[in-house]
């Protein structure tokens, strides 16, 4: 019959649910939840998580959101994304401004404020009661730099929330009463992150330490200057189910990380950003953590190889290492790492400038697993390391190279020939690099979809024309790359139809041919960066745009050869755009009332 509601009256409110929940896409959801007030309460309910910015009013939405998503089990409250509190606009009766509006002005009365002026405030402990009130089953809490909340709002959200799980209290002011609340009420613990809380000291995290000992899994701390090694004593005394640790602190010594590595045998990760720590320390974890999987040493001064060898004589689950900044490591240490840790997958090497070639060299000839390389400033590090990685490494799928200065193309040729699996390959400013050694990349490996050749100024054309042969490749960037014209990206336009993002920013001998083929060739294109490319004119980008209607992001900034013209064609032929980058100047009044808001400035004087 003409005018019933069949679905309405014949399906269960457990049908819609599942049929929302399987929906691809949350603006699919979205649309179907505005078809009645039945589908929108139910796709409400199965909401379970909210992300919302922390400035303007936020108190005010939380409050509107904790009421209507009951069933919300994660939120995520971040003071650097703004809530704008919008007012009525343009044309009197605009669905979308009055269903806002009247949202906001019946919270209003509800909280009896009767001033018509909205004013912008931050996250505070109003929010925080709110949310416990409202969602009681929470189970993670993300708070980052929400500055003014306090132990009140956290004590007040505790006692509500029982079965949270996981809390993040970057850049918060707590005290310790606050946190020990936390750890009194909130038994099921997991997950707990203190960076930049400076209001916490050794009393509340000792606390928090007692009464979660059974629960707490994951521990993170960095600048917190109050808590010292009496915290982690206490951690590791009670918690001995703790599977990671981060800690990023001055005020840590050897006692805290002992107590930790003798005390949690469950110890998986491991990351320490600590300069007083020395190898005591990491003798400690590697006589007692034997299920460590993931080690990660920053900017130590006061260990030496001595620590690592510990770690590849008991480590032997070890999958994950980096290494940034560890000036004393040497080759001895890394051999250690290469006999003792055959799992190894993942090797990051990063300014650890007595690390060389040998080193490296017994990394491939001891750890076929690996899978992950990055070798960061390391000048010392020549050819014949990456030789020995491509000959005995052949699962390696990502390699990225940066200020490598003694690394050139017979060691990219060797990673071509042994590893066909790359996927990702990322070089910076390796200027022995140049066509040799990407043509064997394009020849050798198909499966690449990640290709970066930033400032490698001896790469041309020549080298994308045999990049050109790998279908799959999504990701390219080669900015800098000078020597590379039209040529080499009209073959990847024709040869890379899954391209989604292209950056050729700093290219001066580009121009509309290569837009034009690339309109034609990529349709899937959503990020491209054309900054400083002075051939380029609105002829190149009107062809570009005519066929990349996904096109989200888009940066022109310094294109002498690009108007305002130009400006306006992409605002009107790219339905999803989402930010585009121009001089100011370049705007049109009319296509600033169009699309303001995606619309960012650089030099806006010139």
């Amino acid at each position: 019959m003409r005018g019933h509601n069949w679905i309405n009256s014949c399906l269960p409110d457990e049908l819609i649910v599942e049929i929302l929940r399987r929906l691809d896409s949350k603006p699919s959801r979205d649309a179907c939840s505005l078809v009645c007030k039945r589908w929108l309460a139910l796709e409400r309910l199965r909401r379970t998580t909210l992300r919302v910015g922390a400035t303007g009013s936020s108190d005010l939405f939380l409050n509107l959101l904790a009421g209507r998503f009951s069933n919300v089990r994660n939120v995520y409250i971040d003071e650097r994304l703004s809530i704008s509190l919008p007012v009525q606009r343009g044309k009197r009766g605009s669905r979308s401004q009055t269903s806002v509006s009247s949202l906001n002005q019946c919270a209003f009365e509800k909280n009896g404020i009767e001033d018509a002026e909205f004013e912008s405030s931050h996250f505070s402990d109003s929010g925080l009661i709110a949310l416990g009130e409202g969602l009681p089953k929470l189970e993670k809490l993300s708070l980052i730099w929400c500055s003014n909340v306090s132990s009140a709002g956290l004590i007040s959200l505790a006692n509500k929330c029982t079965y949270l799980k996981s809390l993040d209290l970057q850049g918060c002011y707590v005290g310790d009463l606050g946190l020990a609340a936390v750890g009194k009420s909130c038994k099921q613990l997991e997950d707990l992150n203190l960076r930049f809380c400076e209001g916490l000291t050794d009393m509340g995290l000792v606390e928090l330490a007692i009464s979660c000992a059974k629960s707490l899994k994951s521990l993170g701390i960095a600048a917190c200057a109050k808590i010292t090694d009496i915290s982690l004593e206490a951690v590791g005394l009670h918690c001995k189910s703790l599977e990671i640790l981060s800690l990023d602190s001055e005020f840590m010594h050897n006692k805290g990380v002992i107590a930790i590595a003798q005390g949690c045998p469950c110890l998986r990760i491991l990351k320490l950003q600590c300069i007083n720590v020395t190898d005591e320390a990491l003798k400690a974890v590697g006589t007692s953590c034997l299920s460590l999987e993931l080690l990660a040493l920053y900017s130590f001064q006061r260990f030496t190889d001595k620590g690592l060898r510990a770690i590849g004589n008991g480590c032997k689950k070890l999958k994950d290492l980096t290494l940034s900044d560890c000036y004393f490591l040497s080759d001895n240490g890394l051999e250690a790492i290469a006999t003792g840790c055959k799992e190894l997958t993942h090797l990051e090497v990063n300014g650890c400038h007595n690390i060389g070639t040998l080193g490296l060299e017994l990394i491939g000839k001891s750890c076929p697993r690996l899978t992950e390389l990055a070798l960061l400033y390391c000048q010392r590090i020549g050819n014949t390391a990456l030789h020995e990685i491509g000959r005995g490494c052949k699962f390696l799928q990502s390699l990225e190279l940066v200020d490598c200065s003694s690394i050139g193309d017979e060691a990219i040729c060797s990673i071509a020939e042994g590893c066909r699996n790359l996927k990702k390959l990322h070089i910076r400013r390796c200027y022995e690099i140049g066509n040799k050694g990407i043509m064997a990349i394009g020849e050798n490996c198909k499966s690449l979809t990640d290709l970066s050749l930033r400032f490698c100024d001896r790469v041309g054309d020549e080298a994308l024309v045999a990049i050109g042969e790998c279908s799959c490749l999504q990701y390219l960037n080669v900015s800098g790359c000078h020597q590379i014209g039209d040529a080499g990206i009209i073959a990847i336009a024709r040869g890379c139809p899954e391209l989604t993002y292209l950056d050729v920013s700093v290219l001066q001998n580009l121009g509309d041919m290569a837009m034009a083929e690339l309109g034609e060739g990529c349709p899937n294109l959503k990020e491209i960066v054309l900054s400083h490319c002075r051939q380029i004119t609105d002829v190149g980008i009107s062809h570009l745009v005519r066929n990349c209607t996904l096109l989200e992001s888009c940066h022109m900034v310094f294109c002498p050869g690009v108007t305002s013209s130009a400006v306006a064609t992409v605002v009107s032929g790219c339905p999803n755009i989402k930010k585009l980058l121009v001089e100011k100047w370049k705007v049109s009044q009319r296509t600033k009332r169009r699309a303001g808001s995606i619309i960012s400035y650089l030099c806006a004087d010139l």
